[in-house]
């Protein structure tokens, strides 16, 4: 079954990764390995109108003879053999099993329900509809940029999962994919007034199955990058209830980072159960930025810069 959400809109094609401000374009030929690409860059005040879509700054990569800048092939594919696992918090399927989703899994520092149903706004527009929305427009733009993508769930559109998978499997399913980076996409739930943004980082955990001493400093690194694009594209403020307005929080006593061997973080992009916050979580126009803004952060990750 086909998904839609409120205020649904496709996906659009990825920003260019020429830093803004960019006032003038600068034409260049230069043969790739793949043969010849143009690139059609425009200049960038680094504002965006409301409403406006991602293509209102972004020219397609065209065959030779389209005016523009013209780059090497590499740059049409930034990200290519790179893997990324998008892990969409909870899943649709989850309010129909909860039987399934109650029993407990080891995370290393102690036992875990296997998964939640999640949050939703006082409308009814259900965190795991929001994760799924922006996951799958971020798995355009990442595909659009080269990687190699896979979801932990795609809400049985893709895939046959009816529920979960439990917090476990989610960590292995990125450990088994051997991914470059791993981002794990949710809403909170928290009280009206408490308004904000903040990416949760792995803790220091060494305990039973767990042992995240290895991707500790990788996985700030990619955190702190995602916290960045996020908050560039969407213009939303970290967390001021928590984080301490840093945007930025540790915790050890979540399996889907524990158990991770390779860097991954979590984001919560805003906080279902405040009213202005909802607003923007209930918009497909913001959604394609929170899209936008997360993408950017792996695109930092994973190029170094």
């Amino acid at each position: 079954m086909s998904y839609a959400g409120p205020g649904f809109e496709p996906s659009q094609p990825p920003r260019s990764f020429v830093r803004r401000p960019l006032a003038v374009a600068l034409a260049v030929l230069v043969l790739g390995g793949g043969g010849w690409f143009v690139w059609g860059a425009v200049a960038d005040d680094g504002g965006g109108k409301e409403g406006s879509s991602a293509a209102d700054d972004y020219s397609p990569l065209s065959p030779i003879g389209t005016p523009g800048i013209v780059v090497p092939s590499e740059a049409a594919a930034p990200l290519a053999g790179k893997v990324v696992v998008i892990d969409p918090g909870h899943n649709p399927g989850n309010f129909t099993h909860t039987a399934e989703i109650n029993r407990k899994v080891n995370i290393g520092t102690g036992s875990k329900e296997c998964d939640t149903t999640g949050t939703a706004t006082n409308s009814g527009f259900t965190e795991a509809e929001f994760t799924l929305d922006v996951a799958r427009r971020l798995r355009t733009v990442l595909e659009q940029l080269g990687a190699t993508v896979k979801l932990t769930q795609d809400g049985g559109k893709t895939d046959d999962r009816a529920f979960g998978p439990c917090v476990d499997e989610r960590a292995r399913i990125g450990n088994a994919a051997r991914a470059d980076a791993v981002v794990s996409i949710h809403a909170d739930g928290s009280s009206a007034g408490n308004r904000g943004f903040h990416v949760i980082l792995p803790g220091v955990v060494d305990e039973g199955a767990a042992d995240t001493r290895p991707i500790v400093a990788s996985s700030k690194v990619l955190g702190e990058d995602v916290k960045a694009g996020f908050a560039r594209e969407t213009g939303s403020a970290p967390s001021n209830y928590i984080g301490g307005g840093t945007g930025l929080d540790t915790r050890t006593d979540l399996g889907g980072l524990n158990l991770s061997t390779v860097p991954k973080v979590f984001i919560e992009c805003g906080n279902m159960r405040d009213s202005k916050d909802a607003a923007l979580l209930t918009s497909g126009v913001w959604r394609e930025k929170a899209a936008e803004g997360i993408s950017e952060g792996i695109v930092s990750f994973l190029r170094g810069s």
